[in-house]
């Protein structure tokens, strides 16, 4: 499948808006999805962290995916940020051929 999911995690809510708003606005993505109050328990440096953080579920073409993970990067507060592709199986064709639509290179 063409189509893939972009797991993106950020520090606040309002920082995944601002992603998920520039993501979308440069057409690197047709929608984003934000969960917000998630907590995440993980290593960083020799320890074991808890923070809380805000969940971006980005739907986007695998031919962007690089491009999205740079512009992730250059955007976001962390020195590593989460950016993990997942891949997308069957679903509603026609939400399908949306997003496909809203990825394509501006007319």
């Amino acid at each position: 499948m063409d189509l893939v999911i972009a797991y993106i995690t950020a520090g606040s809510k309002e920082e995944a808006l601002r992603l998920a708003r520039a993501l979308v606005a440069e057409r690197l993505a047709a929608c984003a999805n934000i969960l917000d109050g998630v907590t995440s328990v993980y290593h960083w440096q020799g320890a074991v962290e808890e923070a809380s953080e805000a969940v971006l579920i980005v739907k986007t073409r695998r031919a962007l995916f690089d491009a999205l993970v740079d512009r992730v990067r250059a955007l976001h507060s962390y020195d590593t940020p989460c950016v993990v592709e997942i891949a997308l199986g069957r679903g509603n064709p026609d939400y399908l051929d949306w997003l496909r639509a809203e990825t394509a290179a501006p007319v």
